[in-house]
Order: structure tokens, then C-alpha cells, then sequence
């Protein structure tokens, strides 16, 4: 078993096993914000980032059946012949909240990778909204307002975004500052 894996690797996992546009989407906006926090954290940007591309690997495997999430993810890199705990570890408690999972964050890595996956959420749907459908331009404080209301993006936790800001150690306009830009830094990619 491989106790690391490259990006050059953990690229072809994913193309293999994720086809489903927007969740391939939104994997890649979930790398370029873990990268991003991780250089501002002074952390391993390569590992942050390969788990923000991998964290929702199962997607298109599992269907509806939520209770697996997470855990066909690890199955998955088990069978590509890898045991990296702390990667598993992250994914699996990525899913906390969930009704029935038993996953728990318990690191500030844990927290950040649960929040960043979330941001991806209540930007995007903030810059479907735009007339021009655009992430250049998006402010932090319209995100910050659209925060704010519960109402908007409902699924997307808020309660995990602050978590992570505050496991970063940073203030949450902050958090959402430096999401925003990664994800203008790939928004061609994705469409935006």
C-alpha cells in the first residue's frame, strides 16, 4: 500500500471515477481553496489540495445512498492501493452531519476541508444569480450579506463555514476573501 500519493495520481482517480460535471466542478473549486488556505496556514499546499480534488470522490458511485458517503471514497483509494489515514480520515469526517454517519471532525485540517467544500456552494450560487453569471468581480461582502440569509443556498452549512474560518484562525470575511479569489483563479475551468 502507498502511504502518499501525487497529484499527477490523485488526478487520474479522480477522472477516473468522478464524470458528473458540476461535482467534478466542484471538487476542483474545493482543491484551489484548501491550496489556498494551506499557503496562508503555511501547510502542505499539494496534500490540502488533493483533498479538497478527492473529498467527494463517490458521488457518482453511490447514488442517493448517503450513509456511504465518505466511506466509498476510502474504499476507493484503498482499492487504487493507497492507506493514507490522515487523507481517509479528513474524508470521512467531511460527512459529519449527515444523519447516521458516525463521523466526527476533530482537527483543524478536518474543519477547513468541511468548510471550504461548503463556500463552493454559497459563491456559486451567489454568481448563478449575477446577470453575468460571472465569479470576477464578486465582492466579499455581497457573499458576507448572502451569508446571512439562511435562506439562501439553504443546504449549504454555514455553521461548517465558520467552523473552519475559526479552526484557520482567521476572520470569516477572510475565510471567504481568499475562497473567492482561488476560485477566480480557476473560473474558465469552471465555468465562470
Amino acid at each position: 500500500m502507498k502511504t502518499t500519493i501525487s497529484y499527477s495520481e490523485a488526478r487520474g482517480i479522480f477522472d477516473k471515477y468522478l464524470k458528473t460535471e458540476y461535482l467534478r466542478f466542484h471538487c476542483r473549486e474545493t482543491e484551489v481553496i484548501m491550496r489556498a488556505l494551506a499557503r496562508h496556514l503555511g501547510q502542505n499546499e499539494d496534500f490540502w489540495g488533493i483533498t479538497g480534488l478527492l473529498h467527494d470522490l463517490d458521488l457518482d458511485q453511490i447514488g442517493d445512498n448517503m450513509l456511504l458517503h465518505g466511506q466509498k471514497t476510502v474504499d476507493l483509494l484503498k482499492d487504487e492501493g493507497y492507506d493514507i489515514p490522515e487523507l481517509f480520515d479528513a474524508i470521512l469526517s467531511h460527512v459529519e452531519g449527515i444523519e447516521g454517519v458516525p463521523y466526527k471532525r476533530e482537527t483543524d485540517f478536518q474543519f477547513i476541508l468541511a468548510g471550504a467544500e461548503n463556500i463552493t456552494g454559497l459563491i456559486t450560487a451567489y454568481v448563478i444569480l449575477r446577470p453575468e453569471k460571472k465569479i470576477e468581480g464578486v465582492k466579499v461582502k455581497s457573499i458576507m450579506k448572502k451569508f446571512k440569509s439562511p435562506a439562501f443556498a439553504a443546504k449549504v452549512s454555514r455553521e461548517f463555514i465558520r467552523d473552519a474560518a475559526d479552526h484557520a484562525n482567521m476572520e470569516l470575511n477572510e475565510f471567504i476573501g481568499i475562497s473567492i479569489e482561488a476560485m477566480q483563479g480557476i473560473a474558465d475551468e469552471i465555468g465562470m
